[in-house]
């Protein structure tokens, strides 16, 4: 009789990483370590739906959570939104998943997320099938306390109908350390000569100056 090989469970990190920091890969060490994930995979945006205003090249944004990876035993990179984008398909999370559950059909995803996320979940791209494709984790950010009835309506039916779902359709909050740290914040640190080297691993910082980044960005 042919062996089944066993399932991995793999957390999806995405973000637009400009530049990924310790705010992002706090969550995600701790993601690893609590929930015993196979592998976290970085998955870098391409062209955020929700997010307005320049972003840097997607090579350097790439090539910063790769140097991240390369650091960090279990984390992987995994650029397929960045390949959707060359085909002119926009970073919905959705879309995202579906295509990943078809070529990893061995693998259950958890989709680490920050609180404000799940309150605005409802405006996202077809949210309502995201429980259906993969379990939800929710890392606490700096002032955030969940109550359920402070989520939209919506929201909550789906978190009802879903926590008794098995592997997939489970919300489940992360405890993890607040990280009061933004993208935003070290730009602006970056553009007024400074580098803000505790926020972010050495790699990343030494990637940043190598290749000036963020100091010609306007305000």
């Amino acid at each position: 009789m042919a062996q089944t090989s066993p399932r991995r469970w793999i957390g999806l990190l995405g973000g637009t990483f400009d530049p990924i920091h310790y705010g992002h890969l706090k969550p995600a060490l701790e993601a690893h370590k609590q929930l015993g994930l196979d592998e976290i995979w970085l998955m870098p945006n391409a062209i955020p739906p929700h997010k307005d205003g320049e972003i840097t090249d997607s090579v350097h944004r790439l090539a910063m959570a790769r140097a991240v990876c390369d650091v960090h035993s279990g984390f992987s990179l995994c650029d397929i939104e960045l390949e959707l984008a060359a085909s002119g398909t926009p970073s919905y999370s959705v879309n995202t998943l579906k295509i990943l559950k078809q070529r990893y059909p061995d693998c259950d995803f958890v989709f680490l997320m920050g609180m404000d996320s799940l309150l605005s979940l409802h405006l996202w791209h077809e949210w309502q099938q995201l429980t259906g494709l993969c379990s939800l984790l929710v890392a606490i950010r700096p002032g955030w306390q969940l109550e359920i009835s402070q989520l939209p309506g919506q929201v909550q039916a789906q978190i009802v109908s879903q926590l008794s779902r098995g592997s997939t359709g489970q919300i489940q909050m992360l405890d993890v350390p607040p990280q009061d740290i933004s993208s935003t914040e070290i730009r602006t640190q970056l553009q007024q000569g400074n580098l803000p080297a505790a926020m972010m691993p050495k790699e990343v910082a030494d990637y940043i100056q190598a290749h000036n980044l963020y100091l010609s960005r306007p305000d």
